[in-house]
């Protein structure tokens, strides 16, 4: 018998076998599945504190509207009525969250008033649900806008409960929450023009030097925030070491240009 032509015919049993280990094997092998997605993402911004139930009031009416909605609190101690601070904090933050991340701010002292409440959408791709009232200034400057809408449909609303002084609750949680979750953003209302804006006085640079304005004050470090931007500052040629002469309110101050606070002795002022 040719041995050759005898292994290359398999029995009919044999390849019933082999099919069926092939099934088996198949069986066993891990499903495919897909990347998992984050969760829809609201930045939340308020002025209202946290020693009441303000916040999460707030929070329960996003969740009720996406259950999984990821809540980031940016800060909720916003100084009392200050759009220049809020509009500072959204400038600071915006570029650390990916394209369409949810900013739910409420700095709004003009609540219940004709101002307008707004979605608008950045050129960066990020949303932002507030009171029009120069919240959005420095983003706006800095990102440019791809779209304003009014808020007017009812339906994204807390509706005919509406309070005439918590659209935080009622109005901007409701609809932050209808955008992250996925809701086509051009039915909350008809588009707009343009945004109020804060009236907010530039650095300038001269022949006498750099002279801007002190914007707010650090927390609890007691910095000095300004105006004044790094680029516009190194224009002027310091080096890290240098004495500065800066002259706060008309009191001329001489101190080192330094690279961290630990440059200089304690309670000693600095320029970093």
């Amino acid at each position: 018998m040719d041995m050759s032509a005898s292994y290359a015919r398999k029995s009919p049993r044999a390849h019933g076998l082999w099919f069926l280990l092939v099934l088996l094997t198949a069986s066993f092998l891990p499903a495919q599945t897909a990347a998992p997605q984050p969760p829809p993402t609201v930045v939340f911004m308020t002025d209202f504190g946290v020693i009441d139930d303000s916040v999460a009031l707030c929070k329960g009416v996003m969740y009720g509207i996406a259950p999984n909605l990821r809540i980031v609190d940016l800060t909720h101690q916003v100084n009392a009525f200050s759009i220049a601070d809020g509009a500072r904090f959204l400038f600071g933050a915006t570029p650390y969250f990916p394209a369409g991340t949810v900013f739910v701010v409420v700095v709004d002292p003009g609540v219940g008033s004709s101002r307008k409440a707004v979605v608008v959408k950045s050129k960066r791709g990020q949303f932002f649900v507030l009171p029009d009232n120069g919240l959005m200034t420095m983003v706006e400057d800095r990102d440019g806008i791809d779209g304003i809408r009014e808020i007017t449909n009812s339906d994204w609303t807390i509706g005919a409960k509406i309070s005439s002084t918590f659209h935080g609750r009622d109005i901007f949680s409701p609809v932050g929450a209808h955008i992250a979750r996925g809701d086509d953003w051009t039915q909350v209302g008809p588009e707009m023009r343009g945004l109020v804006r804060l009236n907010l006085k530039p650095a300038e640079v001269g022949d006498k030097g750099l002279s801007g304005e002190v914007i707010a004050i650090d927390g609890p470090f007691g910095n000095l925030i300004t105006n004044i931007s790094a680029e516009d500052f190194l224009k002027l040629g310091y080096q890290r070491g240098d004495r500065l002469k800066v002259t706060i309110a008309g009191h001329e101050v001489e101190l080192p240009f330094a690279k961290t606070f630990s440059d200089v002795p304690l309670k000693q002022p600095c320029g970093v």
